[in-house]
């Protein structure tokens, strides 16, 4: 797999590519023509060169710090400088505006679109669009057949014919002594296999019969361009695809998750409604279990089975049934000659039904109840039977 594929496209539509590994070294040389589809297939990064004739490069004070900021502002700004309208041109930046200075890379749409329309036709899908002259170093001069090309600064750039290459290189020269900016180390290097060219200018060295352009462009350009074209409308989306293929799993996860979280918290609840009509069933069970007159009677059967339990207790005087039982059990069990016969308990008063052996044994457990601190007690009946005498006796009182 290699780490770039390297292609140029031609003024004529014509392509010549080669591969590089991670380190930058090409892996053959040049080669005409489209690469086969499993060569692009095994590229990680693929890098255009397009005609540096269609695009102009120049720089601009940075007016902004915020990137989207001035690319919004920028067309705006050389609309002067520019002889197409800026709704035609597609306007490229950095994507760090470091320096004070930014270098713009312009180019027309519709020749974009039909570079982009050109390499799809061989299923060539680009990640970065670069004119040629951004492949090579400042100061340098590449000469092709009947055409040069020359980069002077980082956003300095332009192609011309042979025959006015010398015209240009003392225009630069002119230009660099107005501004009293050091004239450029020029280094030529020719492709033709014609002899090397007299020019008007010092030249720091002159390579002559190159052999292979695009691999010397593969040796110059770095592991990122100073440009990419294909930003703003024209960024490649193809190499989002599996970001985004990743985006819509995680999403899809987040709402499986959603999904269930809800059905565990509707199933949750469907438990405890029906764990609660199990209670309630229990509560009216045990209501009718232990006080089936409240069969009839409408309402929540805790409340109904408190209300049974604290008629029993006697309600909420703490004199009720409960505590007189509690204080008299001793004394009537303290005897065997006395036997209770009956239980009843209304209005904070408790009478005992007892059958005593005579009525002494009756009149000791009345005083003996009555001395219970709190008590006032009573015979209220005493009746002959055959074994004994039915005595009643009235307890009231047991104040807190």
């Amino acid at each position: 797999m290699s780490d770039r594929l390297l292609l140029r496209l031609n003024s004529d539509e014509s392509l010549a590519w080669l591969a590089q590994d991670a380190q930058g070294r090409a892996l053959s040389g040049s080669n005409a023509g489209a690469p086969a589809a499993e060569t692009i297939a095994r590229a990680r990064r693929i890098v255009v060169l397009v005609p540096a004739e269609s695009v102009l490069l120049l720089d601009t004070p940075r007016m902004s710090a915020q990137r989207a900021q001035f690319s919004k502002a920028l067309p705006f700004v050389l609309e002067d400088q520019l002889a197409s309208p800026v709704e035609d041109l597609h306007f490229a930046v950095p994507e760090r505006l470091s320096d004070a200075r930014v270098p713009v890379a312009i180019v027309e749409r519709g020749v974009l679109r039909g570079w982009l329309e050109r390499l799809a036709r061989d299923g060539i899908r680009p990640d970065v669009l670069i004119p040629e002259t951004l492949a090579m170093p400042n100061g340098a001069v590449v000469i092709e057949d009947d055409r040069a090309l020359l980069r002077t600064a980082t956003a300095q750039a332009g192609t011309c014919d042979l025959a006015g290459l010398p015209d240009w290189l003392q225009l630069i020269a002119a230009d660099a002594g107005q501004t009293s900016a050091p004239s450029p180390q020029l280094e030529v290097h020719d492709f033709r296999a014609a002899p090397a060219l007299t020019l008007p200018v010092a030249v720091a060295r002159y390579h002559e019969r190159q052999r292979d352009a695009l691999a010397f462009f593969a040796a110059q350009l770095g592991a990122e361009p100073l440009l990419n074209l294909l930003q703003g409308e024209f960024a490649p989306a193809h190499r989002q695809a599996p970001a985004r293929r990743l985006w819509r799993i995680a999403g899809g996860l987040a709402a499986a998750a959603i999904i269930l979280l809800f059905v565990y918290y509707g199933a949750d609840c469907w438990r405890l409604a029906h764990a609660s009509d199990q209670l309630d069933t229990a509560m009216h069970d045990a209501l009718h279990q232990g006080f089936p007159e409240m069969d009839k009677v409408a309402g929540d059967p805790r409340q109904l089975l408190e209300s049974a339990l604290t008629r029993v207790r006697g309600g909420a005087d703490a004199g009720g049934l409960l505590r007189v039982l509690t204080q008299v059990s001793p004394t009537l069990g303290s005897t065997t000659r006395t036997t209770l016969k009956t239980i009843e308990y209304h209005n904070a008063t408790l009478e005992l039904g007892l059958r005593a052996p005579d009525v002494p044994a009756l009149d000791l457990i009345r005083e003996r109840l009555a001395n219970l601190p709190g008590l006032k007690v009573e015979v209220t009946a005493a009746t002959s039977a055959d074994n004994g005498v039915d005595g009643r006796l009235r307890i009231a009182g047991a104040k807190p």
